[in-house]
């Protein structure tokens, strides 16, 4: 297993999202298996209710999560099928933690 990491900070529209499909349609036409896994920083847990004017419009995949349009390139450039859990975002994290926490899981421990 061998992972690729394309980072570019929170700038938005810097061709990130391009760069990382053409690299996995590459790696692909070489005979590789591949997938892409988007992580973002902002506490939104999708991109359903952000506002397209500062983030851009939101792409929906099949399993009804909502992403951005950098899953749908994915999708069509590697030609595979992502869900919702490609997309990773702090605010699904901060949200899976808090839901452990106060369903007892973490038993009295300080997270």
């Amino acid at each position: 297993t061998r992972f690729v990491f394309v980072t570019g900070g929170v700038v938005s529209g810097l061709g990130k999202g391009i760069t990382i499909s053409s690299i996995g349609r590459l790696l692909k036409a070489g005979g590789l298996s591949v997938t892409s896994i988007k992580i973002d920083p902002y506490l939104n847990t999708d991109a359903g209710t952000m506002s397209p004017f500062e983030h851009g419009e939101t792409f929906v995949l099949n399993d009804g999560g909502e992403t951005d349009l950098d899953l749908g390139n994915y999708e069509r450039f590697l030609d595979i099928e992502l869900t919702k859990d490609h997309n990773i975002t702090t605010g699904k994290v901060y949200s899976a933690v808090i839901e452990k926490e106060r369903r007892g899981d973490y038993l009295g421990k300080t997270v």
